[in-house]
């Protein structure tokens, strides 16, 4: 962890959700049947989540750290039905590693398939780290380019924000994905 990082937390996360107040961005955006794309689901959007979203799956790429004081730890997500999977990836700098990406995509995907419910995909503003996710998951289940899924998420969700090593991540994931697709995998 960073300083950095652990100093401009608070301060950026109080920015988000005055957006939400003076904006018209959304703490959240459905991006599909299964998947919505977030900012931190705080302690009291469970019920929520759970009873209107229908969700059934969480997706966390924060730190521990971040998650410390407004948000459910997994013990309390089960609690409620809800599986959660941990991708920790450092914010403002980070990609999730490209066997993160696979881990999150495939925990997504099982979702889908047995329609098991929806899967809230977040970090701390849904807007990096959490769209790199959700990114790749549609080059996945649609056979999309890096570029057509970036546009049909800032569709979705207008204010993400990719930078290009996040760029590089999902392009790596589509190259493995056409990989697996000419080798009959």
């Amino acid at each position: 962890m960073s300083l950095f990082n652990r100093v401009a937390f608070y301060p950026t996360l109080f920015y988000n959700v005055m957006m939400t107040k003076v904006t018209n961005r959304k703490w959240y955006d459905r991006i599909d049947e299964t998947v919505l794309l977030g900012a931190l689901p705080f302690r009291g959007m469970t019920k929520w989540f759970v009873t209107e979203e229908n969700v059934r799956g969480v997706v966390t790429l924060n730190e521990e750290w971040e998650l410390t004081d407004f948000c459910n730890t997994s013990e309390e997500w089960q609690k409620h039905g809800v599986t959660q999977l941990k991708i920790p990836t450092i914010d403002f700098t980070a990609s999730p590693s490209q066997t993160d990406l696979h881990k999150a995509v495939e925990f997504i995907t099982q979702y889908r398939t047995n329609d098991l419910g929806s899967v809230y995909v977040h970090c701390k503003a849904g807007r990096t780290r959490s769209a790199t996710v959700v990114a790749c998951y549609l080059v996945k289940i649609h056979n999309w380019t890096p570029e057509k899924a970036v546009e049909f998420i800032q569709e979705k969700r207008p204010h993400i924000w990719l930078r290009e090593k996040q760029l590089d991540s999902i392009q790596q994931f589509y190259k493995t994905c056409n990989n697996d697709v000419s080798s009959g995998a």
